[in-house]
């Protein structure tokens, strides 16, 4: 049995948007030591694979960090093959709150170094001591005592863009691996006395933000469980208060769910009211920013005129345009220069 997908990614695309079986999206994660991270990425390949979850995971010394869409009929295999090891035996599964079942449309499994990158050098720092975790209520009821308790997200600026909890400090960060100097050195210097809630997506990047802030000294520190994730579960199941506003960016194909009705965010193009990330449909930028139907319309899915001119170019010339050329991943920012087109490209648009 082959341990990576070789079928072309189109043609994956195309099988499971026909596919009618209803599927799920979950997330999980698990700090934990692993001896050998290949060898327990080749079995949990073959363990998934055989019950047709798709998906990406990340494995590491630390432990691991999946997202994944399952058949909903194969959820009780799905936690057995999970449980089989006997450190994931109860790991919580986040489930997705808007979702159609087509996330993904293939299954990865990668080792890393980290499971998070955290660009931390320090070997006597023990991820698994963390923050005390909140439930939605008693985050809630934590957070509403604003003078004595700072809430900070702990996601990326394209995240907060659109959607955070109410009264929340979102750091201007690109990077996980960003965030832990800027808020010890801007945040938490002089507020040692105050309760440190965090936040994130699924609960990871708090996790081991709340475990590093205890290391460096921090009392009170504190996690919302299954971060906004499970919060919005249990915010509709137990009847409580949603205070976080507009939507949950999430890494998979949706790039977002709906939490709460308000648009708190902008098109990037036009500037109307618009929470909607899309990447640029010139591969050779495949920026990620916010579009509005409107203007997905006027430039065909693309950021700028220059890239729908490209995008119009046959296949094989785009190719051999963007040949050699690794432009990493490009996120949009307002109050930054939109990444500019190679000098290979300005050539070639002189001669439209």
């Amino acid at each position: 049995m082959p341990l990576y997908n070789k079928i072309n990614s189109k043609v994956l695309k195309e099988k499971i948007a026909e596919d009618s079986r209803p599927r799920t999206t979950i997330s999980f994660y698990r700090y934990h030591q692993i001896a050998d991270p290949y060898l327990f990425r080749d079995e949990l390949y073959k363990k998934l694979e055989s019950i047709d979850v798709l998906g990406r995971v990340y494995v590491a010394r630390e432990g691991i960090n999946a997202q994944v869409s399952i058949l909903k009929a194969s959820l009780e295999q799905f936690r057995a093959a999970l449980e089989s090891y006997h450190f994931m035996k109860g790991v919580r599964l986040n489930v997705a709150v808007d979702d159609d079942g087509k996330s993904f449309f293939k299954l990865k499994i990668k080792v890393r170094p980290k499971i998070l990158a955290d660009g931390l050098e320090d070997q006597t720092f023990d991820v698994t001591k963390k923050g005390k975790h909140l439930s939605a209520e008693e985050f809630n009821a934590l957070t509403a005592n604003e003078q004595n308790t700072l809430l900070i997200d702990m996601r990326n600026h394209y995240e907060t863009e659109v959607g955070h909890f109410e009264g929340a400090i979102c750091p201007d960060v690109d990077t996980f691996r960003d965030s832990l100097p800027l808020i010890e050195n801007e945040i938490l210097k002089g507020n040692e006395d105050k309760n440190i809630v965090m936040y994130c997506t699924g609960g990871i990047r708090c996790e081991k933000a709340s475990a590093y802030f205890k290391h460096k000294g921090f009392k009170n520190v504190f996690q919302l469980e299954g971060g906004i994730i499970k919060y919005a579960q249990d915010a509709i199941k137990n009847g409580l208060e949603n205070r976080f506003v507009g939507k949950n960016f999430v890494f998979d194909e949706r790039l977002g769910e709906r939490i709460s009705p308000e648009i708190i965010a902008n098109c990037h193009q036009c500037g109307k009211p618009c929470d909607t990330h899309t990447n640029c449909k010139n591969d050779a930028c495949h920026l990620l920013f916010i579009q509005c139907d409107e203007c997905a319309e006027k430039y065909a899915g693309c950021c700028s005129a220059e890239c729908h001119e490209i995008s119009l170019l046959p296949k094989e010339k785009q190719k051999e345009l963007r040949k050699g050329i690794d432009r990493g991943r490009q996120v949009y920012k307002k109050g930054r220069v939109r990444p500019k087109l190679t000098e290979q490209f300005k050539k070639h648009l002189k001669h439209l």
